[in-house]
């Protein structure tokens, strides 16, 4: 009876042990794909990062260039600019009378010359002015009166003290005659002069007018309608703003490996953009006072979202 009980049970478990076999085999995760890449050597970017701060490509004090009254200014703090736009401008009035008086005293020069009132034509010949013309004449008057007398003398028809009073007066003829090409020579010299100073009075005038020197905008004024400015004095300090110069300090062991035209990545604070540059200049030295290279690098700004004078986090792809 327990033997027969034993063969039941085992013929009873025999169909449980194979049943689960399978699910055992099922479960089995299937094989993972790898990729095989072959060992390779390959030089891999080093990066230098640093911080640093962005500054104005050009920086222009606009001053003026003579002194006057400020009549005009066109300009306030951020305006945009361009190069030969008017900032600013002086009373002209003295000046255009300035301007006036010299073109009169050029004309009187060369009316004294023999020359028309107006024109830019200063070629003469010595030969035909009027004053060396008289003193030619007086001086061959004088030499024919010269002849004359000597030839009375030889004929006795004449005193020696006529003769010689005769020689005196072709003498002072000569030296008349060449104080009248000197007097020509001063007088050319005369109208140079005051063509230079009508030149000179034109260009106080315009000086009266500033113009932008470069595409930029304002970062100052500095003088207001009604003031009366001696020259140099500053009316407005202007920057370029395109492209804009970034200056970092790079520790010296880092700064060996940094070259110009290296790529240069830069964020500002507030600003999740990230900008684009490159290296373009680097200091011939290194600071003594904290061991860094000055290294500068140049950013557009074509839109104008970045300021001169911003902090930067900057990378330098070397």
């Amino acid at each position: 009876m327990i033997g027969l009980t034993l063969l039941l049970s085992g013929c009873k478990g025999g169909p449980t042990a194979g049943a689960e076999e399978p699910k055992s085999k099922a479960s089995t995760p299937p094989p993972r794909a790898v990729q095989v890449t072959p060992a390779a050597e390959r030089t891999v970017a080093r990066t230098v990062s640093a911080t640093g701060t962005l500054a104005a490509d050009e920086q222009v004090v606009l001053g003026t260039k003579v002194a006057g009254r400020l009549a005009e200014i066109t300009v306030d703090l951020g305006t945009r600019v361009r190069r030969g736009q008017v900032v600013g401008r002086l009373d002209q009035s003295d000046f255009k009378l300035r301007v006036d008086q010299a073109e009169a005293s050029l004309q009187q020069a060369r009316v004294r010359l023999g020359l028309a009132a107006s024109g830019t034509d200063e070629r003469i010949d010595p030969e035909k002015t009027a004053i060396v013309r008289q003193a030619r004449a007086m001086l061959d008057d004088a030499r024919l009166t010269r002849d004359r007398s000597v030839k009375l003398m030889e004929l006795d028809l004449i005193a020696r003290a006529q003769l010689d009073s005769v020689e005196a007066n072709l003498q002072v003829a000569e030296g008349r005659y060449q104080d009248a090409q000197e007097e020509v020579r001063n007088r050319q010299a005369i109208i140079a002069q005051r063509r230079s100073e009508l030149d000179l009075a034109r260009q106080q005038l315009a000086d009266t007018v500033m113009l932008s020197p470069l595409d930029g905008a304002v970062s100052l004024k500095q003088a207001s309608v009604g003031e009366y400015l001696t020259a140099g004095t500053p009316i407005a300090t202007l920057v370029r703003t395109h492209p804009l110069r970034l200056r970092v300090s790079v520790p010296e062991r880092e700064g060996a490996g940094v070259r110009a035209g290296h790529a240069v990545t830069l964020t500002v604070e507030g600003d999740p953009t990230v900008y684009r540059g490159r290296v373009v200049r680097l200091s011939p030295i290194v600071q003594e006072q904290n061991r860094t290279l000055l290294v500068e690098a140049e950013v557009p700004n074509e839109r104008g979202f970045l300021r001169p004078g911003s902090f930067a986090r900057v990378d330098i792809m070397t």
